[in-house]
């Protein structure tokens, strides 16, 4: 998860502020006078804390004038716990991230105050208790933001201040009780501060409050934009914000905003706009609207959601485990112990192992299965936990067969009774202490599982839970039910979901403006390869193209009067002699390609006298040894051709076929017009032979005797025939 700049970031603490009957009648039972001094007190831990970037609101004030509502003595532990349960009732009635007691009783010894540790938030610990021990309101505010710091971090009163400023200015973390009173938070409380928030506490922090809960009314200065108001960045001395007025609580001009996490440039941001990052597992982020100024209120996984890896459960947005508390306590590399320690060191009831203390202070004993909610047991190789107060608690155990050593804490003070916070060593609530159970009140508790399934059944298995119940969904789901497609995140949280029209008209934008232009860029590059299939489908259409032109301008003979085709010689030819001319052509033969066939020429009516069929079977083909295609003599016609129906080249006779006049072949013709032995592609040629009619003597019996026979004369007075005419195509052997 990205970690939210929580420190930059403006935080709000809703304080709710009670006075005791005790302080009631401190203040001579004037009811106005008390509100006033708690009025005072809390402006004063607003200017505390507004160096941390939190501002103090208070949102509820109440004085007990009849008696307390709780159990207030001496005793400041037993008086913290009481007061923490009476505030749960509070919760119910008026919503608070924090609620302190202001008694006007003294605790024993030096305590002046007490508060839970990282209780910040929390429905149960996130609160204390504080001594009214000064006339101005000034040191009881001091000693009210040391123990507001305590439900942030685990710091106690003298573990890292070390940073002691001048005498005008001590620090806030160290009790108040003298003069000087203290101004600002060392540099060690802000490190541990941000920490705290880096790690995902203090998640309630992030919500604006509601500015008519506000006790001390409407009023331009206070740093809350109220009703009437463009903006208010505090009084005018302390005011550094380019785009408020703040004698007047208005916008400068051309500002369309002066505050909140959407707001850049006195300018909003766009809507979609990450405004809150998640701060740890257990946390959810949050989105700018484009209409406000402010981040929407902060939201986090329900509680008892599921983290690190479904070892622990998330507890007021923060993942609760035992090793984070050991590296808390220990530093890098620290790991719990085995369980068999903390049921060892637990069950014994003392200081070295308990459940923490009961209201008269006694260390309280744990039952077996409430071991793992009691005293931390680590194992570490640092010498002593972090810290200048706190020492190790080594106890040494058998298990498994072997010795393990296991460490826990013990924080110490000037003296014991000056404790003004829980003890550190103890496991922090809501860490896991087995299946479905949850560290509480020192015991282990049902972590109340029953509202976070139901909550997540509605989310139809796309979406978490949020701390409003309700679905957050995942990215390509829309809330509220994560049923249908959209862009993720919930109705409390953003980001704002499109509707289908706006979603189309981007979808189509998009490509049109990315993926096609991707896509012909793509192909350009593909067609500039040589290699490539486009290429070589873009030349074969262009040579296909450039043929059929040339076709339709020669009137369909491309350069040649016949369509020329190569026979191949097949192994299965048969050798046997054929008729040089016969009546109907083969079929076609496997291997071989067929002979294209051209219409007999006819001779022109009247110009040759017809003359009857000669019986006799025409001359016998060549031997297949050699082609009859190269005659060793050129033979000229002796008879004119009738002219052609269609035009022809200008030669169509390239070698002639016909025999010299009274002259027999040298060698037998073949049977088949065949060649023998098939010759390089380089090396063929293709030939036209056309055969005329002509004035020349059939030999008659020779057709059907062996081929190496010579052949008759022929009668020279005997007409010849229309003689159909084959046209085929060889190979020329060069």
């Amino acid at each position: 998860q990205v970690k939210r700049d929580a420190w930059r970031t403006m935080k709000y603490m809703e304080l709710f502020i009670v006075a005791d009957h005790t302080l009631y009648r401190n203040q001579n039972l004037n009811l106005g006078r008390t509100k006033e001094r708690i009025v005072d007190i809390a402006n004063y831990v607003d200017k505390f804390y507004r160096s941390l970037n939190i501002k103090v609101a208070l949102i509820g004030l109440e004085v007990w004038t009849e008696r307390d509502q709780c159990s207030v003595t001496s005793d400041a532990n037993a008086t913290l716990w009481s007061f923490l349960q009476w505030k749960k009732a509070l919760r119910s009635r008026k919503k608070h991230d924090n609620a302190q007691l202001l008694t006007g009783k003294t605790f024993r010894g030096t305590t002046i105050g007490m508060a839970p540790l990282e209780g910040m938030c929390s429905v149960d610990n996130s609160g204390g208790v504080s001594v009214d021990h000064s006339e101005q309101p000034i040191g009881a505010a001091a000693t009210m933001a040391h123990e507001i710091g305590h439900n942030f971090s685990s710091l106690t009163a003298g573990t890292y201040l070390t940073d002691i400023l001048s005498r005008e200015s001590l620090q806030v973390w160290r009790p108040a009780l003298r003069h000087p009173f203290p101004r600002v938070f060392s540099s060690c409380s802000k490190r541990q501060l941000e920490n705290y928030f880096q790690k995902g506490g203090g998640m309630c922090l992030f919500n604006l409050p509601d500015t008519k809960d506000l006790v001390v009314g409407r009023k331009c200065g206070n740093g809350f934009l109220e009703e009437g108001e463009d903006c208010d960045c505090g009084e005018v001395e302390e005011c550094t914000n380019p785009c408020c007025n703040a004698h007047n609580c208005t916008l400068k001009a051309g500002a369309q905003c002066a505050h909140g996490d959407c707001c850049q440039s006195c300018k909003l941001k766009v809507a979609g706009t990450i405004c809150r990052e998640a701060a740890g597992s257990c946390d959810l982020p949050e989105y700018c609207t484009g209409a406000s100024p402010y981040c929407p209120a902060n939201v986090y996984l329900l509680d008892g959601s599921s983290c690190a890896y479904g070892e622990a459960y998330c507890n007021n947005g923060m993942c609760m485990t035992h090793h984070q508390q050991c590296i808390q306590l220990w530093g890098p590399g620290a790991w719990p112990a085995p369980d068999a320690c903390f049921q060892d060191v637990n069950m014994a009831g003392n200081t070295y192992g308990n459940c923490g203390k009961d209201s008269q202070g006694r260390y309280v004993k744990c039952d077996k299965r409430d071991a793992m909610c009691g005293k931390i047991q680590c194992q570490s190789s640092a010498k002593k936990p972090q810290g200048t107060n706190t020492v190790s608690i080594d106890t040494t155990i058998r298990f498994n067969g072997r010795e393990v050593k296991c460490r826990g804490t013990y924080m110490y003070t000037a003296k014991d009774d000056e404790e003004d916070l829980s003890d550190p060593g103890l496991v922090m609530t809501g860490t896991k202490c087995g299946d479905g159970m949850v560290c509480k009140d020192r015991r282990c508790q049902n972590a109340s599982l029953f509202e976070l399934e139901k909550c997540v059944s509605r989310c139809n298995g796309h979406g978490v839970c949020n701390s409003n119940k309700n679905c957050h969904c995942d990215a390509g789901w829309a809330p509220p039910y994560c049923e249908k497609p959209g862009l993720g995140g919930s109705v409390d949280s953003g980001p704002v979901q499109r509707d289908n029209h706006e979603a189309i008209l981007v979808t189509l934008l998009l490509i049109f403006l990315l993926f096609l232009p991707a896509l012909m860029m793509s192909m350009y590059f593909w067609y500039r390869r040589e290699n490539s299939l486009l290429n070589k489908w873009i030349k074969e259409m262009r040579r296909r193209s450039q043929e059929t032109y040339s076709r339709k301008s020669t009137g369909g003979h491309p350069k040649a009067a016949f369509t020329l085709r190569n026979i191949s010689t097949s192994s299965h030819t048969n050798k046997t002699t054929r008729a040089a001319f016969p009546s109907k052509p083969s079929a076609h033969q496997p291997g071989s390609q067929p002979v294209n066939i051209v219409h007999p020429l006819r001779p022109a009516p009247h110009s040759i006298p017809p003359r009857p069929r000669d019986p006799k079977p025409a001359r016998p083909p060549p031997p297949l040894s050699k082609s009859p295609m190269v005659p060793t003599k050129t033979v000229i016609s002796q008879v004119k051709l009738p002219p052609p129906k269609k035009p022809l080249p200008c030669s169509p006779v390239r070698t002639p076929l016909v025999v010299p006049k009274h002259q027999p072949p040298r060698r037998p013709l073949p049977g088949s017009p065949l060649l023998a032995k098939e010759l390089p592609p380089a090396h063929r040629q293709t030939l036209l032979v056309m055969v005329p009619p002509t004035n020349f003597k059939a030999s008659g019996a020779s057709a059907m005797s062996h081929p190496t026979k010579p052949l008759k004369p022929m009668p020279p007075q005997r007409p010849v025939p229309a003689i159909k005419v084959q046209s085929t195509s060889f190979p020329l052997k060069k």
